[in-house]
C-alpha cells in the first residue's frame, strides 16, 4: 500500500473538481466519499442535491474564519493511498478506516481531543483513494504535519499486515520518483509500455555507464535519439541538463523535458560529475584522456567481459568486509556494469539482463555516501563493455558472457546481503530481484558452452576422471561430494584437465576459487567453479576449439608426496596471498 503525499496546494475547489471529475483518461468511475472528518460531510458523488461548492465551503470554513492576512497561501493537503497490484479489492468501509488511520498518523486529525483539520476521503477507482484536507485546525491553529509522508508510510506498513495485503518494503527517500497517474495514462494513450519518465531514466542511466566526462555523456544521449537541453550560466559554465523523447509532446506540441534529478537522484549533473571526479584527480581532463596519457586499446566483447569478471570478483571481496562508503561506491558502479552488459548483450539474454539492470537501479542508491574513486575498476569495466561493442552470443563472446553473468550474480547477491545488514529494505529486495533475472540470463547464456564442456568431460578417460575426482576431494573436501553428485561435474572435470594441460595446479586453483567466497547461493557449485577456474587459469571460456585430453597414464596423486592435509594447507596459504 503506497501513500503519496503531495506538496500543499492553494485551491480546494480545483482538487475537488479533479477528484469528482471523469479524470484525464475517463478513468474515474463512481467518485464518492468513503470517510470525512465528521462522518456527515456532503457527498457530491452520491447526493444529487449536493454540489462541489458545498463540500469546498465546508472544508475551507476554518481557513475562511481567519483574517485574510493570517490565511496560509498553501492550505490544501492531499495524498493518495494506493493498493499494490495483486491486492484484493477493498470495500468502502475498509478504505474509510484506512483514511481515518492515515489522517491520524500524519497529524491532520490526530484524535484524542487534539486540534484537527477538516478532511474528506474520495474513492473513484477500485485500487486507491484520495484524501483532501485544509491545513487549518478548528481552533485556527496549524496541524503538526511535519514529515507527514514518512508517517503515512509507516502507518501503511501496519495496515498491510493487519489486512493481509502485500507488504511493501519501507523506503528511505532515495528512490526515483514514481510516474504520476497522468503520465501513466498518457503512455497508455500513446501505446507505450512505459512512461516517458521511465524510458528516459533507463536511457540516461545507460548513457552514464562508464563515461569519463561531459562530452562523452552528452554524445551518448544524442546518439540514443534524445532531445537534450543544457542549462548554461552567464559565465558559460554548464549548470544542468534536461532531456525529452522526440515524440513526447505537451498539448502545445512542445517536447516534455525532464531534468536529470527528476529522473533519479543520482542522475543530476552534480551527482554524475562525482563519478568523473576520480578520473580528473588521476590526471585526466574530464573529457577523456589527456594528450600526454597513453591511449587505451579498445577491447573486443570477449576480453571486455573477462576483464569485467575479474573486476566483479574483486568487488565481491570488497563487499564482504570493506568500508561502507567504499562498498556504496562499488554497488553504484556495479549498476553501471549491469547497464553496460544489458546494452551490449545478445538477443537471447537481452531481456533478462535489461530487467536485471532496471531492478538493480533501486539497489544502487542509499543514504550511505559513495566514496568515489575506489570504484574505478568497475567503472572501467563498464566503459570497456560499451566500447567493446555488442556480443554475438556465440563462441568466446557467448561463453565469456556466461562467465560474467555468473560473477555478476554473486556481486548482486553480496549487495543484497550488505543492504540487508544495513536495513535498506527496498534496496535489498531490488538486488534480490536483479539476482533472479541474472539467474535466468545465465541459463540462456550458458547452455551451449556448458554443453561443450560437459561432453568434453564425458569423453575424458575414466582414469583421468578418477584422478581429478581425487584432486577435488583433497583440495575442497567440504564441497567434493556435492559437486561430484551434480550434473555439472563432467564440465568441471574437463576444466580441471584443461588447467592441468596448461601448466596449472588444479588443486591450487580449486582452493583459490572456493577459499575467498561462500557458494551457498549458487544453484550449481560445479558451474561456478568452472567459470572461476577458467578465469583464474586464463583458459578460453569457449572450449569447443581446445584439444581433447586422451592421456590415460596415471600420475601420482599429490597425497602420495605431501599428504592431503599438507597439500590443502599449502594451497590455502597460496590462496590467501592471491
Amino acid at each position: 500500500m503506497i501513500p503519496s503525499v503531495n506538496d500543499p496546494g492553494s485551491r480546494t475547489m480545483g482538487l475537488l473538481a479533479y477528484l469528482y471529475g471523469p479524470g484525464k483518461h475517463e478513468e474515474h468511475a463512481d467518485p464518492h466519499l468513503v470517510a470525512s472528518f465528521d462522518g456527515m460531510s456532503p457527498d457530491p458523488g452520491r447526493d444529487p442535491k449536493t454540489t462541489l461548492k458545498d463540500l469546498q465551503q465546508l472544508l475551507d470554513q476554518p481557513v475562511d474564519a481567519l483574517p485574510e492576512h493570517a490565511r496560509p497561501a498553501k492550505h490544501v493537503w492531499h495524498t493518495s493511498v494506493r493498493a499494490t497490484a495483486g491486492d484484493r479489492i477493498l470495500s468502502d468501509e475498509e478504505w474509510g478506516e484506512i483514511a481515518r488511520r492515515v489522517v491520524a498518523a500524519t497529524g491532520i486529525d490526530p484524535g484524542g481531543g487534539e486540534p484537527a483539520c477538516r478532511w474528506a476521503a474520495v474513492r473513484h477507482a477500485d485500487d486507491h483513494i484520495h484524501i483532501i484536507a485544509t491545513l487549518v485546525c478548528e481552533d485556527g491553529s496549524r496541524p503538526d504535519d511535519f514529515r507527514s509522508g514518512k508517517r503515512a508510510q509507516a502507518e501503511c506498513r501496519l495496515i498491510e499486515k493487519e489486512l493481509g495485503l502485500h507488504q511493501v518494503a519501507p523506503g528511505d527517500g532515495t528512490a526515483a520518483q514514481r510516474p504520476t497517474s497522468a503520465e501513466r495514462h498518457k503512455a497508455e494513450r500513446q501505446g507505450r509500455e512505459r512512461t516517458a519518465r521511465e524510458e528516459l531514466r533507463e536511457t540516461v542511466r545507460r548513457a552514464v555507464a562508464g563515461t569519463q566526462g561531459e562530452g562523452e555523456f552528452f554524445d551518448r544521449l544524442a546518439a540514443a535519439g534524445l532531445l537534450v537541453h543544457k542549462r548554461i550560466a552567464p559565465s558559460g559554465d554548464l549548470l544542468g541538463y534536461k532531456v525529452a523523447l522526440p515524440d513526447d509532446r505537451n498539448k502545445d506540441g512542445d517536447p516534455v523535458f525532464y531534468p536529470g534529478a527528476r529522473l533519479a537522484p543520482d542522475l543530476s549533473l552534480p551527482r554524475i560529475r562525482e563519478r568523473w571526479a576520480a578520473t580528473v584527480a588521476a590526471g585526466q581532463d574530464g573529457e577523456g584522456v589527456t594528450a600526454d596519457a597513453p591511449l587505451r586499446s579498445v577491447p573486443g566483447p570477449a576480453s571486455a567481459r573477462r576483464a569485467a569478471t575479474t573486476a566483479a570478483w574483486q568487488a565481491v571481496l570488497v563487499l564482504d568486509d570493506g568500508d561502507d562508503g567504499v562498498i556504496s561506491a562499488h554497488i553504484a558502479a556495479a549498476g553501471e556494469v549491469l547497464d553496460a552488459l544489458a546494452k551490449t548483450s545478445a538477443a537471447h539474454t537481452r531481456k533478462q539482463l535489461g530487467e536485471a539492470a532496471s531492478a538493480f537501479e533501486r539497489a544502487s542508491r542509499s543514504h550511505v555516501r559513495a566514496a568515489r574513486g575506489h570504484d574505478r575498476a568497475l567503472r572501467q569495466a563498464a566503459r570497456d563493455l560499451v566500447h567493446g561493442g555488442p556480443a554475438l552470443g556465440r563462441g568466446e563472446d557467448g561463453a565469456s558472457t556466461a562467465m560474467l553473468i555468473d560473477m555478476a550474480f554473486f556481486l548482486v547477491t553480496a549487495a543484497a546481503a550488505w543492504h540487508g545488514r544495513k536495513e535498506h529494505a527496498q534496496q535489498a529486495a531490488a538486488a534480490l530481484q536483479a539476482a533472479e533475472h541474472l539467474r535466468a540470463a545465465y541459463q540462456a547464456a550458458s547452455g551451449h558452452p556448458m554443453a561443450v564442456l560437459h561432453q568434453r568431460g564425458r569423453l575424458l578417460p575414466p582414469a583421468l576422471q578418477r584422478r581429478h575426482a581425487t584432486v577435488l576431494r583433497e583440495a575442497v573436501p567440504e564441497l567434493a561430494e556435492q559437486v561430484l553428485a551434480e550434473a555439472g561435474w563432467p564440465a568441471l572435470a574437463a576444466t580441471l584437465a584443461d588447467a592441468e594441460a596448461a601448466g596449472h595446479d588444479p588443486a591450487d586453483l580449486l582452493v583459490q576459487a572456493t577459499g575467498r567466497r561462500e557458494l551457498d547461493t549458487a544453484s550449481s557449485v560445479s558451474d561456478v567453479l568452472v567459470w572461476r577456474l577458467r578465469r583464474l587459469a586464463g583458459l578460453p571460456a569457449d572450449a569447443s576449439a581446445m584439444p581433447l585430453h586422451g592421456n590415460t597414464t596415471e600420475r601420482p596423486s599429490r597425497s602420495h608426496t605431501n599428504g592431503p592435509a599438507d597439500t590443502r594447507q599449502d594451497s590455502r596459504n597460496r590462496a590467501r596471498g592471491h
